[in-house]
């Protein structure tokens, strides 16, 4: 990736234009840098969120107005200094929130909140284990998942270090490596999770089955291991009454953007309300940003990676 200059954007019928102040970096941005992912065409600017101040309103938009600070969840293009965004998925910057925190919110948020409650259908007293207990999405998960009433939040991550970084947001245990299957039966006494999210997939998603309860639940949103496609059949889910989901919130801003607009307001409700904490552990230049994938690409970091732009 480098920096390069282009002109402004002018914000389309339904569009604002924003003066980004932060982008976040998520792992989908490294991925999307991947051949046959989700660049059709070069040159390509990465990045899904970002907050800032409304530069100019398009034809047929209510509610926002030049100068107004807020949040954006995008399709692409956040790493700049001004980006068009629909405005739809362009929200006013909560009260009480800094511009900073809010560049951690459209993302991570919105997907963990679906992931639990629109797709997972987690019910109180219900336990969950979660992949990437240490990253963005599985520091929002395990505290919406506790907010959400789960009797027990159980995490996976990679190293001791994650773990102890994750155990301070809502998990009441988190195993280290690929032995999760065995810590899973002995935390619960051999009765498994009943909602189990994962953005590894392959081999990780194939071994997650085993550690469902009866009737559980398996909620894909990634294939971050870089395995090939996975497939379950009839002798993986009949036995258990188990069942496999996926999404996508990339997917569901491009089909359903206001249904995404509602879930994204009431995710950010819980931070508004000082029930959510998203941890800002790095912060990079825009010219910086090939470095900030870097990091992110060494499997090392936790919480949240911002690009300050202004």
């Amino acid at each position: 990736m480098s920096l390069t200059e282009v002109g402004t954007p002018e914000p389309a019928p339904g569009e604002v234009t924003i003066d980004v102040a932060y982008a976040g970096v998520n792992f989908a941005d490294i991925k999307a840098r991947s051949v046959g992912y989700r660049v059709s065409a070069l040159p390509f600017v990465p990045g899904l969120e970002v907050s800032g101040r409304i530069h100019a309103v398009g034809e047929g938009v209510s509610g926002l107005r030049p100068g107004q600070e807020v949040v954006a969840f995008i399709s692409g293009g956040g790493y700049a200094e001004t980006v068009a965004v629909p405005a739809v998925t362009a929200f006013p910057l909560p009260e009480g929130i800094s511009l900073r925190t809010g560049a951690t919110l459209p993302t991570v948020l919105p997907t963990a909140h679906a992931l639990l409650h629109e797709v997972g259908r987690l019910r109180e007293g219900e336990s969950v284990l979660i992949h990437g207990a240490a990253g963005g999405v599985g520091i929002a998960a395990g505290q919406l998942a506790r907010l959400g009433g789960a009797g027990a939040v159980y995490g996976v991550v990679s190293s001791r270090e994650k773990a102890e970084q994750a155990l301070k947001y809502g998990y009441d245990e988190v195993f280290v490596g690929d032995g999760f299957p065995e810590d899973v039966r002995r935390a619960t006494g051999g009765l498994g999770v009943d909602l189990l999210l994962d953005p590894v997939g392959g081999e990780t998603l194939l071994r997650s089955l085993d550690t469902l309860a009866l009737f559980g639940r398996l909620v894909s949103f990634g294939n971050a291991g870089d395995a090939a496609p996975w497939r379950v059949g009839q002798a993986e889910l009949y036995a258990g009454a188990r069942s496999v989901s996926g999404f996508s919130i990339l997917t569901l801003s491009q089909t359903d953007p206001r249904r995404l607009a509602d879930i994204a307001g009431r995710a950010f409700h819980t931070v508004t309300a000082g029930r959510v904490e998203l941890p800002v552990t790095a912060e990079f230049a825009l010219a910086e940003a090939a470095e900030a994938h870097r990091l992110v690409e060494t499997r090392t970091t936790t919480g949240k990676l911002l690009l300050k732009v202004a």
